[in-house]
């Protein structure tokens, strides 16, 4: 059993913390887990992308193209980026806001219409989430990467439910 979870958003979101979290989840459920991330110009609001296998036996810490169980999105664009790493029938969970990026912010470029659909035409299972809209209504809007966890958490039958407040309690 291996299970091959895709983390992807921009800088500041939480994306890396997020994949901490679902990395220590994941070895306290006793498994053996590998993780990679990468991060280059994150702090300017670059890309961040960072992949969780966990299973009973992990060599690599990389997902091949094709091969993503689970691609979790902070961004809705960052979810477009990655899809060619979800395999077929991969579940999608992408928070519906939209950031945009420098090319957009400097008038080069213009944000794409139409993204929650292209997910839809990629994966038949796609759950978009209001993310910042319910992490402001928990009066903390920093706590995005928690609310897309918990969406998370939901799909995820490896991991027992109690561990995930406890592994969140240690480290946030």
């Amino acid at each position: 059993m291996a299970k091959n979870i895709l983390l992807c958003g921009v800088g500041g979101q939480g994306t890396l913390l997020a994949s901490n979290l679902l990395a220590e989840c994941a070895m306290e459920a006793g498994f053996d887990v590998k993780k990679s991330e990468i991060h280059g110009m994150a702090q300017r609001g670059g890309s961040v992308v960072s992949h969780v296998r966990f299973g009973d036996r992990i060599c690599s810490p990389i997902i091949r193209k094709g091969e993503c169980d689970i691609l979790l999105a902070f961004e809705e664009l960052e979810a477009l980026r990655w899809t060619e790493y979800l395999k077929p029938g991969g579940l999608v969970i992408s928070n519906a806001q939209n950031i945009l990026p420098m090319s957009v912010s400097a008038g080069n470029a213009k944000y794409p219409t139409g993204i929650t659909e292209a997910l839809a035409a990629i994966s038949a299972d796609v759950t978009s989430v209001d993310a910042i809209g319910k992490a402001r209504e928990l009066g903390n809007q920093k706590c995005l990467n928690v609310v897309l966890l918990g969406v998370l958490a939901r799909r995820i039958d490896e991991i027992k439910p109690e561990i995930w407040p406890e592994m969140i309690r240690k480290m946030v």
